[in-house]
């Protein structure tokens, strides 16, 4: 069996650096912030399993973060070492998992809230903070079982959005958004069954921006509020007035963060 190739978009030379999307998206959400970078790095931005070009979600096993990981290798080794990562939600999760397996190969690592529901878990099993995404995605699994694939889009886009939000979406990003949602199930087991333990990174000695949107919903701020108490290096960023999805609604001000914190590092 050949290996899953990623798709990627890259621009720029110098440092690399890796970009990681969010669930419900693709690379091409890190389009002006690869245009910012360009100039002073070499910018690769990866499509998860599922998103974009990449290949389709496998559905003959169960997934973990680690089997992302996997998958970005080409793109990691296209970065050169040491490179950054830069990642977001689920992205963001993914770029910790990568951090703590190859710390010799990660420089600096940029997050906006990863979504590593597994450790609220751990400290304190259900009910707790994350019990708002966990609600989520029993609510979308059971409108795709039911056929309703807008309807299971919805629940996610709402929660991590505001109410309403999926119903003001420009009708040519819906398609791509509930297209992606078929994938709800997969998602929650590799955030909410990731192994790390909390004090395994306690042992990243790497720079990390962490950043936070002050209306985002509790389930992100629980994981936040666990990381960045034990991460050895990490300079925390609150957001006014954004929320989650604060890189794809405001990425100017989520961008000249990065790009400030990545030329510092």
């Amino acid at each position: 069996m050949q290996p899953a190739v990623p798709f990627f978009r890259e621009a720029g030379s110098g440092s690399g650096v890796v970009c990681l999307h969010s669930n419900a998206s693709s690379s091409g959400q890190w389009r002006g912030l690869m245009e910012a970078l360009a100039p002073k790095f070499r910018v690769l931005a990866a499509d998860s399993y599922g998103a974009g070009k990449s290949p389709a979600w496998p559905m003959d096993r169960t997934m973990w973060l680690r089997d992302e990981v996997r998958l970005l290798e080409p793109v990691f080794e296209r970065a050169g070492n040491p490179f950054a990562l830069v990642g977001h939600s689920y992205g963001a999760a993914v770029a910790l998992i990568a951090a703590i397996a190859q710390p010799h190969r990660v420089r600096a690592l940029a997050l906006y809230e990863p979504t590593l529901f597994a450790l609220v878990d751990a400290e304190s099993p259900s009910p707790n903070d994350a019990d708002g995404i966990r609600n989520t995605v029993a609510s979308g699994v059971g409108a795709l079982e039911a056929g309703n694939q807008a309807g299971a889009a919805r629940f996610f886009i709402d929660f991590w959005m505001g109410a309403g939000s999926w119903d003001q979406m420009p009708e040519q990003r819906r398609g791509p958004v509930a297209a992606s949602v078929v994938n709800i199930r997969g998602w929650a087991h590799a955030l909410f069954r990731e192994p790390t333990p909390l004090k395994a990174f306690a042992e990243l000695r790497v720079p990390v921006l962490y950043m936070i949107g002050q209306s985002s919903p509790m389930s992100s701020g629980a994981v936040a509020r666990l990381l960045t108490r034990v991460l050895p290096h990490v300079e925390v960023v609150e957001l006014p007035g954004l929320g989650h999805m604060g890189p794809v609604t405001h990425p100017e001000a989520v961008n000249e963060l990065i790009c400030r914190f990545l030329e510092r590092h």
